[in-house]
């Protein structure tokens, strides 16, 4: 199972002392946070796509090109994808640069984002948003794997005899997870595709993930056989300190002046309505070890730590808290009774090796016949 961090990237005001960092500071921050997610032992980083303030990541490939030559180890993605506002073309393109100067460490996350007005800043109209997720994505899907593509669609102008460049490393497409709030149109393109559901997990009750979760993997089974191959991911967010009153103390005032959920539900009526869990790491653990209870077991598990004008110090000391208290246990913990069929979360390395095993087997099909 992965374990990994996910920004979205936001400028706020630090609610404690009225500090606003800069933007290149919040950029050079977030790149800091991944290096440390490295250094305690993580497997994943993962940014947004924003194109309005206060969010600075509007280039997720630039800024996971930079930490790609900075890192060893570390897998790299996006938290969001916008697949309604950008251009297949250019997704196929820039993606599979970024996976060969990454050695393969790369995969993405498709979703529609949550910031209306971004369709008409890049030519679309968000009535058009379900419709431009699949379309998109089917042409995405056969960019990758098509050699010369000939298509013709509804909101871009057609291709002939296009060939996309550089193609995929190995010939193996990165891996693609659906993120989706709400949405069962998305859970089940990313079961239709064979690809992985990565539910948000944030702001809805635990029954909300559970019945999205559970569409993806009943039309997953139905598509490629059985439920207990879908690949399945999980956000959440945490804030810890050693003793659970000091992490209610210290996060109240950030959580009441978030961007997204501040000045709405307290404290409390969130973490008892959601997954956000604020106190010890013993806290987290045992919360997160309960997601299984509701989603059965899953592949990817990312937290969101650096939101909401927390001060980088702060963050890093909670990446030392993940490295070294809580994801060692959960590792070994989602391991117990783990069955034998359920699969890896997915690499390249493991990509590669089932390309191989699939021409292997159909090669000694056309033999036999």
């Amino acid at each position: 199972m992965q374990f990994g961090i996910f920004t979205v990237g936001d400028v706020t005001p630090d609610p404690t002392n009225g500090t606003t960092p800069s933007e290149g500071d919040r950029i050079k921050a977030m790149v800091t946070i991944a290096l440390k997610a490295e250094e305690v032992g993580l497997d994943v980083f993962a940014t947004g796509e924003h194109h309005n303030p206060p969010f600075v990541p509007s280039s997720p490939t630039t800024m996971l090109g930079y930490i790609a030559a900075r890192t060893e180890r570390l897998l790299l993605s996006t938290a969001t994808t916008l697949i309604t506002t950008n251009d297949p073309v250019k997704i196929a393109e820039d993606y599979a640069m970024l996976q060969h100067l990454a050695g393969g460490r790369v995969d993405l996350m498709m979703g529609r984002g949550n910031t209306g007005p971004v369709y008409p800043w890049f030519g679309q109209d968000i009535r058009n948003g379900i419709p431009l997720a699949i379309e998109n994505y089917s042409l995405l899907h056969k960019l990758w794997r098509d050699e010369v593509v000939d298509w013709k669609g509804r909101f871009r102008t057609p291709l002939q005899s296009f060939t996309s460049t550089p193609r995929p490393l190995d010939g193996v497409p990165p891996f693609v997870w659906h993120g989706s709030i709400r949405s069962p149109e998305i859970a089940e393109q990313a079961a239709y595709y064979g690809d992985g559901f990565f539910a948000n997990h944030i702001f809805w009750p635990k029954e909300h993930t559970q019945r999205m979760v559970g569409l993806y993997r009943e039309r997953f089974g139905h598509y490629h056989g059985s439920p207990d191959q879908a690949i399945v991911g999980l956000g959440g967010q945490v804030f810890m300190r050693r003793n659970s009153q000091d992490a209610v103390r210290e996060f109240r005032p950030y959580f009441d002046n978030a961007p997204v959920y501040g000045h709405g539900p307290s404290l409390e009526d969130f973490t008892r309505e959601t997954p956000l869990t604020v106190g010890s790491p013993q806290e987290v653990i045992d919360r997160t070890l309960g997601f299984r209870d509701y989603v059965g077991d899953y592949q990817r598990q990312l937290f969101l730590i650096d939101h909401a004008g927390l001060p980088l110090k702060v963050v890093l000391e909670q990446l030392d808290l993940l490295g070294e208290e809580v994801v060692p246990v959960l590792r070994k913990e989602f391991a117990k009774n783990r069955p034998a069929d359920v699969p890896d979360a997915p690499t390249h390395e493991s990509l590669v090796a089932a390309a191989a095993a699939a021409a292997a087997a159909a090669a000694s099909a056309e033999v036999v016949a």
